[in-house]
């Protein structure tokens, strides 16, 4: 339920000026019709030879300035300076809990309050307890997922996601601002959530949305302004492979139908991104291609049934695409992202990018697979030939 915005910006106040409680906070977007003096705060205890200090964090979209503030009267100005400008979003972790807060077009409080963060701080004997609640990236709660929507499944596979992206970024160097691209978003789910997800752990993030429906550009768009994002969120209409997009450093697509996913693979290696994400949906080009051919000798039963077809199919195809990945540059592995209860098509590919060559022993071994089952896969259509030494 909506709150008054003054009485929950008083609990914003009384987390940001207590050193015991405050973990880590970020101010960010916009209010309707108001635009702050800063893109993005994040505040944050520090300790200094000087001793404890506040150090604030603001990004103009040009450049961040970093200050460090005596808690006291310096430290508190501060903080009653930034709860004036009219951001639309304020997101605190404290040793209490995580506060969120966005600010509705009525210039109303929707807040959601939520436990504490997972980590150092917070784990102890009760992680051992098995009853426990979930703890989530995005809590499910999340008054985001009010505007953007999304079943209770989604929310999870999302999640999920989201767990594979901190687990490939976290111990980087991140470009800045980094640009990431959701390629066949649909209707955004995963954009959005990544956006909230990157921006709210201090990552300065410009991520786009490519669809080939107009009618969900122009539906993601409208969330994005209504969020107070749309300055950097924005969705393009186009196929993956010939979308308007200049390139990308992490490229992430979740379920895009058979070969869609080559497709972004494809799209994702020709800009030399440096890290890709991507989970398959159903896999049918190399399934007809094997219920049109002949499997080697001594591996016909495993063609020779529809539904044994169907799921070597799938372990064939993502094994090309990996190997194929490899060939062109990058490390790979091929992990479960989510439980199979939420989603039977649960795989991640999951790419970084190395630029090692591609040695006569891969290319050997890649070689040897397709022949043997006599295929030609999609994403090796899709790419560029790798030069032979």
């Amino acid at each position: 339920m909506p709150e008054p915005l003054d009485s929950a910006l008083t609990e914003v106040r009384d987390l940001l000026l207590d050193p015991d409680r405050l973990i880590r906070a970020v101010a960010a977007g916009r209010r309707r019709g108001a635009q702050p003096r800063w893109e993005r705060v994040e505040l944050r205890p520090v300790s200094l030879k000087a001793g404890p200090q506040l150090q604030v964090v603001s990004d103009d979209g040009v450049r961040p300035y970093t200050r460090n503030l005596d808690w006291g009267g310096t430290a508190e100005g501060a903080i009653e300076r930034l709860l004036a400008e009219p951001f639309g979003n304020w997101y605190v972790e404290s040793t209490d809990g995580v506060l969120q807060l966005r600010v509705t077009k009525r210039g109303e409080a929707q807040v959601h309050r939520g436990a504490p963060v997972a980590g150092p701080a917070t784990a102890g004997p009760a992680a051992a307890v098995h009853d426990r609640p979930p703890i989530h990236l995005l809590d499910p709660g999340d008054p985001l997922f009010e505007v953007i929507g999304g079943s209770a499944a989604k929310r999870r596979q999302v999640d999920a996601f989201l767990r594979a992206l901190a687990a490939t970024l976290g111990e980087e160097e991140l470009p800045q601002p980094l640009r990431v691209v959701d390629l066949g978003c649909g209707n955004a789910y995963l954009t959005f959530a990544a956006y909230r997800y990157l921006t709210a752990h201090g990552v300065d993030v410009r991520l786009t949305g490519v669809d080939v429906r107009e009618d969900q550009r122009e539906r993601n768009t409208a969330i994005a302004e209504r969020l107070g994002w749309g300055d950097r969120v924005d969705f393009v209409a186009g196929t993956i492979l010939e979308s308007e997009v200049d390139g990308a450093d992490v490229v992430l697509a979740l379920h895009a139908c058979d070969t869609a996913t080559d497709e972004a693979l494809a799209r994702a290696a020709g800009w030399g991104a440096r890290w890709i994400l991507a989970a398959p949906c159903c896999h049918h080009d190399l399934a007809a291609q094997l219920r049109a051919g002949s499997a080697p000798e001594g591996y016909r039963s495993l063609t020779r049934h529809g539904i044994l077809r169907e799921r070597f199919a799938d372990v064939l195809t993502d094994a090309v695409r990996a190997s194929l990945l490899r060939l062109h540059g990058y490390k790979v592995e091929v992990v479960e992202f989510v439980g199979s209860v939420h989603t039977p098509r649960n795989l991640l590919l999951r790419a970084r990018r190395t630029d090692a060559p591609a040695t006569p022993e891969l290319r050997a071994e890649y070689d040897s697979l397709v022949g043997q089952w006599g295929v030609t896969p999609a994403l090796a259509r899709l790419l560029e030939p790798v030069p032979r030494a």
